[in-house]
């Protein structure tokens, strides 16, 4: 198996990517769709939150209400930290059983790993290669502004509350520039499958 870290900040571009590299055979592995699966009503994650948060954080119908923790989260000194310590480890353990099964299926699978916060969350599993997604903070504003609807001031502030691009790019193997056109980082992504097929065929021989 080929396993690929896929991170950059909001808007830079990652599912662009990641969408290139399945149409090229690989499996992708969503880190944001495996932390709603951890906290699904009756999981022991979710009982972990309402522990630490209190009952108003779950809905009537025992769903994680999203909007509720987010402002206690972003409200509270400490509280994201402690929110961290509890959907983290689930994810991990689900991520690392989701990954092994894909390996179980087809040893010679490429694997990506598509994970917002792996620097913050300091994402440790075997990568074979850690690929960072990069664009201007401008192009990150506009893109959220554009495709989510946010207003500019919220759009910086999502920008500004993750760790910095130099931060991603210290952890590297890869950095792909998502700044420009489309087509450009179609091509990059074909350059780096291109890569991936080579290492991965020297890693089985």
């Amino acid at each position: 198996m080929y396993l690929i870290g896929l991170t950059g900040g909001i808007a830079s571009g990652k599912s662009t990517v990641a969408r290139r590299l399945v149409e090229h055979g690989a499996i992708h592995l969503d880190a944001d769709q495996l932390a709603r699966r951890v906290v699904e009503p009756g999981s022991a994650c979710l009982d972990a939150i309402m522990r630490e948060f209190g009952e108003g954080v779950v809905t009537h119908d025992g769903m994680l209400d999203r909007q509720k923790l987010g402002e206690i989260v972003f409200r509270e000194e400490g509280a994201r930290a402690r929110l961290n310590a509890i959907v983290h480890p689930a994810v991990r353990e689900l991520s690392g059983r989701l990954i092994a099964k894909a390996e179980q299926e087809d040893p010679n699978a490429v694997v990506v790993y598509d994970v917002p916060l792996l620097v913050e969350a300091q994402v440790d599993h075997p990568f074979d290669l850690i690929v960072v997604t990069s664009a201007p903070k401008r192009t990150q504003v506009e893109r959220l502004v554009r495709e989510r609807g946010l207003d500019p001031i919220q759009a910086e502030a999502r920008v500004d509350a993750q760790v910095s691009d130099a931060d991603r790019r210290a952890v590297a193997d890869v950095v792909i520039d998502t700044g420009g056109s489309l087509a450009h980082t179609m091509s990059q992504a074909d350059d780096l499958w291109v890569r991936i097929d080579r290492e991965r065929r020297a890693k089985r021989a």
